[in-house]
């Protein structure tokens, strides 16, 4: 038999409209071809994962390579990204020293991409905190997915508060491009207030980290984003939401004709603050975890089809920012969270006996959309790029050792979790990159991916 395709994939597809049994995908010039069932035809090369799910690669809508160590950073993270079955991350912009804030850095990154990417990756792009709203139109051009602003002040030059006027005169701009805008929803002055007070009055334990940041602080932040949002006409988006609130919220402001729509992230589904007691530092993020019953009411929002997508969040901070020594306030925020992306979203869809689908909707082809990287990526349709996250059902255990980051990075909030599943392939455009104990992708193996269309995505098809 002549060979006909590449690569063909064999196994349970999991496709837009449901799980085909016993199945395959057939690739070529590192894009879907075809599709079917039963027997594979011949191809140069045969990936037989029968009695394994396969999914589209992972598309992670929210992560930073390079807040820890800057563009370095993009080395370890996507090569965490090839071990979890993501395929494709959207980087967020804030790097050190410098974010991504116009047009001549943007290249620079892409660059870094090109040479250090063990996966593909579309980037964010961001503004000063002064006179940057010029550069918006540039960024666009050079292939942004979205923009990324904030609400909060983490720093004045890497991740700055953007003030009210600015951020009307951005999301202006930025309407003009038809890209969304992200937003880091807390609201700065409710925060700093109640953090001077607790330090004031030495309570510095880890429960404050919750109770420093309540609910308030986000909602609070997502009416004023949401309504600078519908003054300007810019897509304005919640870059993670923690609370069920932010989507009742843009459901509401959608209905008015708003273009809004908002995200959680995995840990905001099964963590609560029980746990930022448990893990203290290496539990602390922005926005914290909540309540055992907020963690149901945003399953509850996810179900009834209310939130953009799901992301991590991944923060690759190191070991020693996330060690508490009696200052919960002292601790870096952010998570790892890109290794263990796949099969922990797989283990809560199946302990709560919701369908696997729901992963390759809102872990790919949902975020694929809403940063116009669809139909390149997120789906095993024809035409889109032959990336493909295998999971095997089972009972295994996820153990930090293994994270391919860089060693100061391997560390997780799930270290020890029981999982129901674990990622047995993963496939790049049509090329194994990890067997299920080893990546044998390399740096440089991972391409940019612009921005493929201007077309605003709020939920439903185009």
């Amino acid at each position: 038999m002549t060979a006909s395709f590449d690569l063909v994939v064999r196994g349970d597809l999991v496709l837009p409209e449901g799980i085909s049994r016993d199945s395959w995908v057939a690739v070529t010039d590192e894009k879907i071809v075809a599709i079917g069932q039963g027997e594979p035809p011949a191809a140069k090369a045969l990936a037989d994962h029968r009695g394994r799910y396969v999914f589209p690669g992972l598309v992670d809508g929210h992560m930073h390579t390079g807040s820890a160590v800057g563009f370095p950073g993009i080395e370890g993270a996507t090569l965490s990204a090839a071990a979890g079955g993501v395929t494709t991350v959207c980087d967020m912009p804030y790097d050190i020293p410098k974010p991504i804030t116009n047009a001549t850095i943007f290249k620079e990154k892409v660059e870094a991409v090109h040479k250090l990417a063990h996966v593909d990756v579309a980037l964010y792009a961001t503004i000063t905190k002064h006179d940057g709203v010029g550069e918006i139109a540039a960024l666009a051009d050079a292939g942004a997915c979205s923009f990324k602003l904030s609400t909060y002040e983490y720093d004045p030059v890497r991740f700055p508060r953007i003030d009210h006027p600015t951020m009307i005169q951005a999301f202006a701009e930025i309407a003009k491009t038809g890209l969304m805008v992200g937003v880091h929803n807390e609201d700065e002055e409710l925060v700093m207030q109640l953090t001077a007070q607790a330090k004031a009055e030495g309570k510095t334990d880890p429960i404050m980290h919750c109770r420093t940041r309540p609910p308030l602080a986000e909602s609070m932040a997502n009416l004023e984003i949401f309504e600078i949002g519908m003054e300007t006409g810019a897509h304005a988006h919640l870059a993670h939401s923690s609370i069920a609130r932010g989507f009742e919220q843009a459901a509401q402001y959608r209905a008015e004709g708003g273009l809004a729509s908002g995200e959680t992230c995995i840990q905001y589904l099964c963590m609560t603050e029980e746990d930022v007691v448990r893990l203290e530092g290496f539990g602390k993020c922005n926005p914290p975890f909540r309540t055992a019953d907020e963690v149901e009411r945003v399953w509850e929002a996810l179900e009834n089809g209310d939130i953009a997508y799901v992301s991590t969040d991944h923060a690759p901070w190191q070991r020693e920012k996330k060690v508490n020594k009696g200052d919960i306030f002292a601790v870096g925020a952010g998570l790892t969270g890109m290794q263990t992306f796949a099969p922990l979203m797989f283990s809560l869809l199946v302990e709560r006996g919701l369908p696997v689908e729901f992963m390759a909707r809102y872990c790919a082809e949902r975020p694929a959309r809403f940063h116009g990287l669809y139909p390149k990526k997120g789906a095993i349709r024809l035409g889109c790029d032959g990336d493909f996250c295998v999971i095997e059902p089972g009972d295994f255990v996820f153990d930090e050792a293994t994270i391919q980051d860089r060693p100061d990075a391997r560390w997780s909030p799930w270290h020890g979790r029981a999982m129901k599943g674990r990622v047995a392939a993963t496939i790049l455009r049509g090329l194994p990159i990890f067997d299920g104990t080893t990546v044998s992708a390399k740096p440089g193996s991972g391409q940019f991916v612009p921005r493929q269309h201007r077309e605003t995505y709020t939920g439903g098809e185009f």
